[in-house]
């Protein structure tokens, strides 16, 4: 497994890093440009998101057609001009547009998508877990090296760094990632896979929960580092100091949801306990007139973060099915998106007119009734998989399992030669289902 997913995690860490490095100084770096208020500032900082929230759909109904690899590609090269863009923008509408361009490349869901494909789902919780240790550890470096080398030599060099980053990823996706499986499935792909996959109850859950996961990211992203520099006197380059012990703790958090999200079979109270964190890091934030418990407070959000980060693509991923997974994967991204645009356009306009404490007030409702759309969430640990090797059923048999209950969905991994057939345990047991075919 490690062979297969570590190249692509190094894919997915060296984009993230390009985008992760600039968060920490970028709303007190865009504030000093010509042009610039905290409500473009919060167009800057969300920017690259309505982007990438447009474009995740396209990007993921292309990958399900022509291929995960040259999609990738495409991706990289939209966000390297961005990038460059970025680095030589003198005023904030310049700068608007660079980020716009940054998240056209809108390869996110794309490459979750081609970890689904290439790792079986019974392991591939660990292998969403190792990609989001993989890009909590970029985080922590980003938090780190973001303020030190912008102290330095300026944000323009952060934006030449993301570019570069992403020539080596598009390398490493040639040079050491292997070709995704041949898939064949008995499902005929519509417009209508859309409609189906946003009706979903369960798909629907998961993305509300991407989309005010990400939105409370980028709001704390605007808020941390204005609050840090304007309140308490911090100087950017230290604010490395705030970031470091909050994405500590976000590690052992990480650990945490992996064991008691996929191990324990408790991904629902997982993601509640997230919740609650993430409503307790607000109103610390947001009524605390002293430094040490308005770090404190980013340490909570941070651990809050980090208990939810591995679990949300696993879950998205068991819950679409293979002929839909880059279009539903794209769908679940592009709302994660719509919440860090509108998390930062939101954030800016308060924390210019109303202030830290209205925005804690909000955050404090919205996460009770994001509350109550979790305890309805159905648990996948009833879903099974089930392999057989070519040759051990009968063609002929196979149609009778798409009208048979607890039968989810079969297909063929041609290269490995297995029929996989996916069944919920509660309706039909594999005797059953052997019987059958």
């Amino acid at each position: 497994m490690l062979k297969t997913i570590m190249p692509l995690n190094l894919i997915i860490s060296l984009r993230f890093f390009g985008l992760f490095i600039v968060m920490p100084v970028l709303s007190v770096y865009a504030l000093d440009l010509k042009g610039a208020n905290e409500l473009l500032v919060g167009v800057t900082i969300g920017g690259y998101a309505a982007t990438q929230m447009l474009l995740q759909v396209p990007f993921g109904m292309l990958s399900d057609k022509i291929g995960r690899k040259i999609t990738i590609t495409i991706g990289l090269i939209i966000f390297i001009i961005g990038s460059l863009i970025c680095a030589y923008s003198n005023d904030i509408y310049m700068l608007i547009a660079g980020r716009l361009l940054q998240g056209a490349g809108a390869i996110g869901a794309v490459a979750v998508a081609m970890i689904s494909d290439m790792i079986k789902e019974e392991i591939r919780a660990k292998a969403m877990a190792i990609m989001g240790g993989s890009i909590a550890i970029t985080f922590a470096l980003s938090m780190v090296l973001g303020p030190l080398i912008s102290g330095f030599w300026g944000i323009d060099t952060l934006f030449l760094v993301t570019a570069v980053c992403a020539v080596i990823a598009i390398v490493v996706l040639y040079a050491k990632v292997e070709n995704p499986p041949e898939i064949t499935h008995s499902y005929i792909s519509s417009k209508k896979d859309i409609i189906l996959i946003l009706k979903d109850k369960n798909l629907f859950k998961m993305n509300i929960t991407n989309m005010l996961q990400k939105g409370m990211m980028t709001l704390a992203f605007l808020t941390i580092p204005i609050m840090m520099i304007r309140e308490f006197h911090y100087v950017k380059s230290d604010l490395w100091q705030v970031y470091m012990p909050a994405m500590i703790f976000g590690i052992f958090a990480m650990g945490f949801s992996a064991v008691m999200g996929e191990k324990k079979k408790k991904p629902r109270e997982v993601l509640m306990i997230g919740i609650v964190l993430f409503g307790a890091s607000f109103a610390i934030m947001g009524f605390t007139h002293s430094a040490a418990f308005f770090i404190v407070g980013v340490v909570v959000f941070f651990v809050g973060f980090n208990v939810h980060e591995p679990l949300l693509q696993s879950l998205a991923s068991k819950y679409a099915k293979v002929h839909q997974k880059g279009l539903a994967l794209g769908i679940f991204n592009s709302f994660g998106y719509f919440g860090t645009f509108t998390g930062a356009l939101w954030g800016g306009h308060y924390l210019k007119w109303y202030g830290i404490e209205s925005i804690a007030i909000v955050v404090g409702i919205t996460c009770i009734l994001w509350l109550g759309l979790i305890i309805s969430m159905e648990n996948p640990i009833f879903t099974k998989n089930l392999y057989i090797p070519f040759g051990k059923f009968s063609e002929e048999k196979l149609k009778t399992l798409n009208n048979t209950k607890g039968i989810i969905e079969w297909y063929k991994n041609e290269n490995e030669k297995q029929l996989i057939i996916k069944y919920n345990s509660k309706d039909i047991q594999e005797e059953n289902i052997l019987s059958l075919i």
